[in-house]
């Protein structure tokens, strides 16, 4: 899947639902830090990191987190971009989805 957004808009979401590989369970994020890292397909640098949001505040024990994107996140060129999911719980482990969610951006009109 390819999650399609335009350059410079300034309200774009994505919504995630975080599942265990082996079975499908959701995962409980809890008191948990979800993040999104956000770089260029190919790229090793990271542009900008978003914050996931719980909303509402009964989505997290669904795994299911909410990324918005911000007023200058997507003023950048147009192409091809991933997005890897990070996980920080309330005792201070990490985990990293697997899956890497791809983003295509296109120029605005």
């Amino acid at each position: 899947m390819i999650f399609e957004i335009v350059k410079k808009d300034t309200a774009p979401q994505v919504q995630a639902t975080i599942t265990k590989s082996h079975d499908g369970s959701v995962v409980d994020l809890t008191g948990a830090t979800v993040m999104l890292k956000f770089r260029a397909k190919g790229s090793t640098t990271t542009l900008f990191t978003l914050n996931g949001f719980n909303v509402p505040t009964t989505n997290f024990a669904k795994g299911i987190v909410l990324f918005l994107f911000g007023s200058n996140n997507l003023d950048i060129d147009a192409g091809y971009y991933e997005g890897e999911v990070e996980i920080t719980y309330d005792n201070g482990t990490i985990d990293t989805v697997y899956e890497v969610l791809n983003f295509k951006l296109r120029a605005d009109f």
